[in-house]
């Protein structure tokens, strides 16, 4: 996925409504009524937030008679955990370097024989 691509999905998740609606959409698709329901805010604003997940590629919408529903794009999320991924697994790499560094100076030393009294004068 594009760096152009990756700001603006980012960008749409930004936001916590935006980020509702994706959950919801993952459920199943929905019209702008259905994503509308659990917000106290105009249906207009909601268009507008839907307008910015098509923008990022998120979501698509079809028209179905009279119905106008909207649909998750999941292979666009898809694009977003692969990159996400890389980063986590070399971050997970390093950690447990990191764990097997700590985990090596951490073991218990021997115990040193006791000198004889003799050594000690």
């Amino acid at each position: 996925m594009e760096q152009d691509a990756l700001d603006k999905a980012f960008m749409a998740l930004a936001d916590p409504v935006r980020r509702a609606m994706v959950a919801r959409l993952s459920r199943g698709d929905a019209t702008v009524n259905e994503l509308a329901e659990p917000f106290t805010i105009t249906k207009q604003a909601v268009s507008k937030h839907i307008q910015v997940l098509e923008h990022a590629g998120l979501v698509t919408r079809s028209r179905d008679a009279q119905r106008r529903p909207v649909h998750l794009d999941a292979a666009a999320l898809e694009h977003l955990t692969a990159w996400i991924d890389q980063y986590r697994l070399i971050a997970e790499s390093r950690y447990r370097q990191l764990d097997q560094l700590l985990g090596a100076g951490t073991e218990e030393p021997h115990e040193k024989p006791a000198k004889k009294k003799e050594e000690l004068k």
